[in-house]
C-alpha cells in the first residue's frame, strides 16, 4: 500500500497524473518549492543537520543526560516519517471501528490516536476531509485540533468557516 502511495505521488509531481478536482481546488501550488524539497540533495542536507545537532548536544556541548550511545538513534530520526506513514496507512485501514460506511475499510482506532496525534481518525477523515477536527463521536478527541485553533486564533493559518 506504501508503495502504491508513493508511486502515485511521483506520477503526480512529474505531471504524468492529474489529480481530481476536490484534491486540487483552492490548494496552494508550490511547483518549485515541492521539486526542490524533494531533492536527493534536502534529504542529504536533512539527514546531516540532524547529525550536526546530534554532535553539538552530545560532544561539543556535552549537554547533561546525553552520552555517546544516543547515535543509535539517529535512525528513528531518519525513518521517523516513512514508520509514521506506514502506522497511519496500515493502521487505519486495519485495526479499530467505523463511524461511516466509506467504501474503503478505513477505521479509528482510539488507542494508537494518541500516538498519532489524531492522524488515526482515518474513517472520520475520509467521511469529512475539509474538517480540521477529525474527532466526531464525544468520546474521540483530537490532539492537534487545539493546537489548529490556537494557529487561528493567532492568525498564523486561516480556517474556512464551516
Amino acid at each position: 500500500m506504501m508503495w502504491k502511495t508513493k508511486n502515485i505521488y511521483n506520477e503526480y509531481f512529474s505531471f504524468r497524473l492529474k489529480p481530481e478536482e476536490r484534491f486540487s481546488k483552492d490548494i496552494p501550488d508550490w511547483n518549485k518549492f515541492d521539486k526542490f524539497a524533494d531533492t536527493m540533495l534536502v534529504r542529504v542536507s536533512w539527514g546531516l543537520l540532524y547529525v550536526a545537532i546530534y554532535v553539538l548536544c552530545i560532544s561539543v556541548f556535552d549537554m547533561p543526560g546525553t552520552h555517546w550511545w544516543m547515535y543509535f538513534l539517529l535512525p528513528i530520526h531518519f525513518l521517523m516519517g516513512p514508520v509514521h506513514g506506514a502506522i497511519v496507512n496500515w493502521s487505519g485501514h486495519k485495526y479499530g471501528y467505523a463511524n461511516f460506511d466509506n467504501n474503503d475499510h478505513s477505521k479509528n482506532s482510539l488507542l494508537l490516536d494518541v500516538l498519532m496525534l489524531g492522524e488515526l481518525f482515518q474513517n472520520n477523515h475520509h467521511k469529512l476531509p475539509n474538517r480540521p477536527n477529525f474527532a466526531v463521536k464525544w468520546y474521540e478527541f483530537d490532539p492537534t485540533y487545539p493546537i489548529v485553533k490556537l494557529l487561528h486564533m493567532t492568525r498564523i493559518i486561516k480556517l474556512r468557516p464551516a
